[in-house]
């Protein structure tokens, strides 16, 4: 790094500064551990970091690293034998515990529910699932952390709510 022209070096730390956050928050819901998303993330950057000079001539410069981000994650998921997808969340939990005007076991037994149904959405849509709802990410906050346009991740949300609605045995959408 100490190489490269002052404004790859730029560039690649204003990039790290901004994406980090959200890749960290990311990582949490898939792996459930501060130490295990910090290691995924860490290894994407480095990745990411040997990467950089090339990554500046990409069009989809985000959607590369966000694929980068997501095989960290099967990585660490794999070497703590854990199934690929089944994002780890304790919301449901919290949930449960926090609303005291509800049942808890309803509003528990609700939520594992959907948090199984999104487990069983496309890769792609759960991830806009998991970014828009999970860590309440805008549509176009998750559209740029997943290097896709904003109408794309609409479109992912609305085929994710027409298939939960599905899975979770209600009326298809219209």
């Amino acid at each position: 790094m100490s190489q490269w022209d002052p404004r790859a070096r730029l560039s690649y730390w204003a990039f790290h500064t901004d994406r980090r956050p959200s890749y960290m928050r990311f990582a949490y819901l898939q792996l459930g551990s501060d130490a295990e998303a910090e290691d995924a993330v860490d290894a994407t950057f480095d990745l990411i970091m040997s990467e950089w000079l090339r990554m500046l001539h990409m069009d989809r410069l985000e959607a590369y690293a966000w694929t980068v981000l997501k095989h960290r994650i099967v990585e660490q998921q794999r070497k703590h034998d854990r199934p690929r997808g089944r994002p780890m969340d304790f919301s449901a939990f919290e949930a449960a515990l926090k609303d005291s005007a509800t049942d808890p076991y309803d509003v528990l037994t609700d939520s594992i529910q959907f948090y199984s149904a999104v487990s069983r959405l496309a890769e792609r849509q759960r991830d806009a699932v998991l970014l828009r709802y999970g860590l309440h990410c805008t549509t176009g906050e998750a559209a740029r952390v997943m290097g896709i346009e904003e109408a794309t991740v609409r479109s992912h949300l609305s085929q994710a709510r027409r298939r939960l609605t599905r899975l979770l045995g209600g009326e298809p959408a219209p």
